[in-house]
């Protein structure tokens, strides 16, 4: 009896997915296209670079779904893949810069706007005006923790992953995620206000028109948008 046939909460999805269903897409990239944001976002710390890393994560994991087995939740392989992607990438912007540094005629501060630039047109529409200047400092916050403890973070607090399917997508222990995540904790109370905890939910939000425009380009990028409905 293979995976897919125990009961089992993603086959029926997973199984539209292998058809290139438009409609199963969707609803992959409407299920998850905030939590995937937010992983890929802890790694480049930049919404433009995210929203690419997310893009492309989804396209690879089309090209492999044939090969999910369900040893894992969907959430969790799909989380995998974006932070492979996320990290390949800024590796690549590492080794850019690297290659960059050496050369004197290309002015660094125009690279680096090029390269980093973008993220304050990339605000969510759905954030309270009220309480947009705390969510950019909490977000400016977050971002300034170490990467190891970052991440935790965001996939723990944000996104209610537990400790188990923390660990399960970094590939480290229990112990690790817990001690991680108790430090990124400390980490932020040193700079903020407790109260500003109730507003987070509104950082890193990739809702809305956002979220549409994200499950738009998935469906044009594998040529669905020319299925029928």
């Amino acid at each position: 009896m293979t995976a897919l046939a125990r009961t089992d909460p993603d086959a029926e999805l997973v199984e539209g997915l292998r058809r290139r269903d438009p409609a199963a897409v969707r609803r992959l990239t409407t299920l998850y296209n905030q939590r995937l944001y937010r992983a890929a976002w802890s790694i480049l710390r930049n919404r433009a670079e995210a929203e690419e890393a997310l893009q492309e994560a989804y396209l690879k994991a089309m090209e492999g779904i044939g090969r999910f087995e369900a040893k894992s939740a969907l959430s969790t392989w799909l989380t995998r893949i974006v932070i492979n992607e996320a990290l390949g990438r800024r590796r690549a912007a590492q080794r850019r810069m690297a290659r960059l540094l050496g050369s004197p005629i290309i002015l660094m501060e125009e690279y680096r706007d090029r390269l980093m630039g973008g993220a304050a047109a990339h605000r969510s529409p759905e954030a309270a005006l009220a309480r947009k200047e705390v969510a950019r400092l909490l977000e400016a916050a977050v971002g300034r923790l170490p990467e190891p403890f970052r991440l935790v973070f965001v996939l723990r607090a944000v996104e209610g992953l537990s400790v188990e399917e923390t660990a399960e997508a970094l590939g480290v222990r229990p112990e690790t995620v817990k001690t991680r995540y108790l430090r990124a904790r400390r980490r932020l109370q040193q700079e903020l206000d407790p109260e500003l905890a109730a507003v987070f939910g509104e950082t890193l939000a990739f809702a809305g028109l956002d979220c549409a425009a994200m499950t738009e380009r998935v469906i044009a990028a594998l040529g669905l948008d020319r299925a029928p409905a």
